[in-house]
């Protein structure tokens, strides 16, 4: 049997994470460990950011980003603020290029304790994203919720961000639609054969938006980095918004999302530790630490 691995409960604005340290091991977080610890209240989590050795030069470590269906995930912005928090706390080090499934992620700490993570660039081509067809304009695609004639929602901005994304625009409050009916109905939509992030997205003024987000493998979450900065450029991208832009999320915290001069989307917020412990990579059982029994 295995050796148990350490791990932190944190969250990035209430999007739940947990670091899993599996440095130094050969074996990785099962499909079925993922959805025991989501099952427990405890360790509830909607992505686990497992930490491994890195598999490239350059690089710190290599992070594989599991949903807590058990599901994989190509990016996770908001846990990629709890994996620097983590450890600089460890190391002290600040800046930080990691290896994920969607490529190389560089992040910094900054002074006041927010952390930066630059996301990468954004793709927008409909092969890219990907879509089941071909649609040449990807600021608006034809998909709907609701009677053909009078739809709920229509007509989303879809872009990738390392993983794929849609965003639907409305004009009142993001909270007046009922995102966890329609979430699991439009993130299996066949338009999306690899799933989909679905988010509704208001905007309040050129600088501003709000936001929610249904996670492809996780379901309603508090905040979603990566569909943060989704919105955050298919706003620029239709002339909502300009390029800088502060994102509220359910939460209600906020994400500053620049797209950068060089195509970058570089993402800046906060990450927090709730508690340690251990488990088993293989079945999910775990201890706390003594040190957080109160």
């Amino acid at each position: 049997m295995a050796s148990e691995a350490p791990f932190a409960k944190m969250n990035g604005l209430g999007n739940e994470i947990i670091v899993a340290d599996m440095r130094g091991r050969a074996d990785r977080v099962t499909p079925a460990a993922a959805i025991a610890l989501a099952a427990d209240t405890a360790t509830r989590f909607d992505q686990i950011m497992a930490i491994h050795d890195p598999r490239t030069p350059g690089t710190v470590n290599y992070i594989e980003i599991i949903n807590s269906d058990g599901t994989h995930a190509q990016a996770c912005g908001n846990g990629t603020r709890c994996v620097v928090q983590a450890l600089s706390a460890e190391t002290g080090q600040k800046v930080f290029t990691f290896e994920t499934v969607a490529g190389i992620l560089n992040a910094e700490e900054h002074e006041d304790g927010t952390i930066s993570v630059d996301m990468g660039v954004p793709r927008f081509g409909w092969q890219d994203i990907p879509l089941a067809e071909e649609f040449r304009d990807t600021r608006a695609i034809e998909l709907q919720i609701g009677p053909i004639d009078q739809p709920v929602l229509h007509s989303p901005s879809v872009a990738s961000m390392g993983n794929p994304h849609a965003i639907f625009w409305v004009d009142d409050d993001v909270w007046s639609y009922d995102l966890d009916r329609f979430g699991p109905l439009l993130e299996n939509h066949p338009i999306f054969p690899e799933r989909a992030n679905i988010s509704i997205a208001q905007v309040t003024s050129r600088e501003t938006l709000n936001l929610r987000t249904w996670e492809r493998g996780a379901g309603l979450t508090l905040a979603c980095g990566s569909a943060t900065c989704a919105a955050a450029v298919s706003a620029a991208r239709t002339g909502r918004t300009g390029r800088t832009v502060t994102v509220t999320v359910p939460s209600g915290g906020t994400l500053k999302i620049d797209w950068r001069a060089d195509d970058h989307v570089v993402m800046t917020g906060p990450a927090e530790w709730e508690f340690s412990g251990s488990f088993d990579p293989a079945t999910g059982g775990w201890t706390r630490d003594r040190q957080d029994v109160a």
